[in-house]
């Protein structure tokens, strides 16, 4: 690499991981997905709630079984669908934020499964929310890297440095980053591998929160909270399915893989940023 010792260029390489680049599916590329439209849901299933505030919108919907699930780094069921949904503030004009530090607004992102034998059922869209327009998507492998001031790539790069030397080595030097911004400065739609962030490293947003708050960037507890949570999928602004997150961001579903090898999809957690 240009920017990049051969030294540090491997390590870099290393720290690489795959997911599955979600693109808007064209003529005969094969869906994966889509955003916006109905979801199908389990014929016993409630339309998700958020107390107080009142339904969900739906997000998009992930058919497992056409990801390159042998490919990607996060252990996703082999077949059965994935729904998303978010309080996108239609009912309230935005009032009510769902956060990740305020353990009260929780309720208002939710992931459900819903395995391929189960009886579904498409449902209409709950009295004041409107769906979005369908936007079909289809998956394509692609390597992804993690941010350059997260711990993992702190802990690589800068293992044992001094409290403000941290953030001093090769991968944060502008020049680098003005390189990997250039060659991929877009959010996207993604499930699995490393998430981009808009802002901070989302993985630091979940450890905060999951901490209350308590504890500095610098904190060791943080790093390792941090290193505890994998990308289980982003949703970027999309302006086909008329979908906008704040100014132009990206909706964010974080899991704990012990939490997603047992199907325990209603212990992720959300965070959304925006520039």
């Amino acid at each position: 690499m240009q920017h990049l010792s051969p030294g540090d260029a491997e390590k870099w390489v290393g720290l690489l991981h795959p997911g599955a680049r979600l693109e808007v599916a064209a003529g005969s590329d094969d869906v994966a997905g889509r955003l916006g439209g109905l979801p199908a849901l389990p014929a016993a299933s409630e339309w998700p709630l958020w107390e107080g505030h009142g339904p969900l919108s739906f997000v998009a919907s992930i058919d497992c079984a056409s990801l390159p699930l042998a490919a990607v780094d996060i252990d996703l069921p082999d077949a059965g669908t994935l729904l998303f949904f978010y309080f996108d503030g239609q009912l309230d004009d935005g009032e009510a934020l769902v956060l990740a530090e305020d353990r009260e607004s929780w309720a208002g992102a939710r992931v459900l499964y819903v395995a391929a034998d189960e009886e579904v059922v498409e449902r209409g869209t709950p009295a004041g929310v409107e769906s979005y327009p369908v936007v079909p998507l289809t998956a394509r492998l692609g390597m992804t890297a993690a941010e350059p001031w997260h711990p993992q790539i702190r802990d690589v790069f800068a293992a044992g440095a001094p409290l403000g030397n941290r953030y001093d080595h090769p991968v944060c030097s502008q020049e680098f980053l003005d390189a990997l911004w250039g060659f991929d400065g877009e959010v996207g739609h993604q499930i699995g591998g490393h998430a981009h962030s808009v802002q901070n490293p989302v993985e630091i947003e979940i450890a905060e929160a999951v901490l209350d708050g308590k504890v500095s960037w610098d904190d060791p507890r943080l790093s390792d909270e941090a290193g505890g949570w994998v990308l289980l999928a982003q949703f970027d602004s999309e302006d086909a399915a008329g979908m906008m997150w704040g100014d132009a961001g990206a909706l964010y579903w974080l899991i704990r893989p012990e939490d997603l090898a047992e199907r325990r999809f209603e212990r992720a957690m959300f965070t959304w940023q925006c520039g």
